[in-house]
């Protein structure tokens, strides 16, 4: 017991975020519940970006029920790529990703081929509400699928890596990059063996990574080191990750983000209660960065001054950025 308490302690000492602090003193603080369905739904998300001007994947259309099924042909029209997704779905459970066509069927990122009844099933359990949170109907969204910058192409696994910037009260605190793997099945979900690496808030640099929670500095598939890469256009990811703040009204969220080779970063979905092992990804820890926002907030409310996204963006690169890692 004497020893938990010990390392209870050392990682409070170093601003490690626990799952408790979390909730208490961050979602339930600053996420009213009446706005979740702007997070929790996706399509929702999506029209809500759409008419504030940010861009994310085009959504060629959505089915809501076992009927609007016989309407994919013309939903998908002559796409030979796209994606199918639950609405209300979370950590990437439901998600089908069609590269191409083959033979009158369809063929995975993975280079499985499936039928047009497969599918058919694929939505017919969205539907159902087999992969939704809390386990109601659902609606299923088919959208664009994202072609990754080639700058991952060395450092990734098949799918698509994404980017998570965790925002609070639209000033970006921590970064992290997910990078799919063959464990993951070509996924960019930690829990389902990706690897998050952390990114340093004012280049956009990698650092280290983590997979399966061990540090590691080379990617399983690929070999290549995941660290030192330079993310591409990283002030426009950090830009439009404080804009969500403004999007959706959530004071702490997880922005997903990816970049696409033509049309660049657009917005995958948000997340009202974000993951912890971000601060694994950057050994360092959420709280320390937390409370300087919060004091920053303090200063500016006395003063009756409220920040632009992109002068929030640059307080967060001046304070968070350049940091050396703590070691965990």
């Amino acid at each position: 017991m004497f020893g938990l308490i010990k390392t209870w302690k050392a990682l409070e000492a170093k601003g490690i975020m626990g799952i408790n602090r979390r909730n208490a003193d961050y979602v339930l603080k600053y996420n009213k519940r009446s706005l979740y369905p702007v997070v929790d739904d996706k399509i929702l998300t999506k029209e809500r970006a759409i008419k504030a001007g940010i861009h994310v994947p085009e959504m060629y259309g959505i089915i809501s029920t076992e009927k609007e099924i016989e309407n994919l042909d013309q939903i998908i029209g002559e796409h030979n790529d796209f994606v199918i997704k639950p609405a209300q779905g979370a950590g990437g459970d439901g998600i089908l990703v069609i590269a191409d066509r083959f033979e009158g069927r369809f063929k995975t990122v993975s280079g499985k081929i499936v039928s047009r009844d497969e599918i058919e099933q694929q939505l017919s359990s969205i539907l159902s509400g087999l992969y939704s949170l809390g386990g109601g109907r659902d609606r299923a969204l088919i959208e664009y699928r994202v072609t990754p910058d080639p700058i991952f192409k060395s450092i990734s696994y098949e799918g698509v890596p994404d980017i998570r910037i965790i925002v609070l009260m639209g000033y970006p605190v921590m970064a992290m990059l997910r990078l799919p793997t063959r464990q993951s099945n070509g996924k960019a979900n930690l829990h389902q063996g990706a690897i998050g690496v952390g990114v340093d808030l004012a280049t956009g640099l990698t650092l280290r990574g983590t997979w399966l929670n061990n540090r590691i500095t080379k990617h399983p598939d690929t070999a290549n080191a995941v660290d030192g890469v330079q993310l591409p256009n990283w002030d426009g990811f950090m830009k439009l990750a404080a804009g969500c703040y403004e999007l959706c009204g959530l004071g702490y969220i997880g922005v997903d983000m990816v970049l696409d080779v033509d049309k660049g970063p657009l917005i995958l979905e948000l997340n009202a209660r974000p993951g912890l092992n971000i601060q694994i990804a950057n050994d360092c820890g959420l709280t320390h960065r937390a409370h300087a926002v919060e004091a920053r907030l303090e200063e500016l409310k006395a003063k009756g001054i409220q920040e632009t996204p992109e002068q929030r963006v640059r307080f967060s690169q001046e304070l968070f950025g350049h940091v050396k890692p703590v070691e965990l």
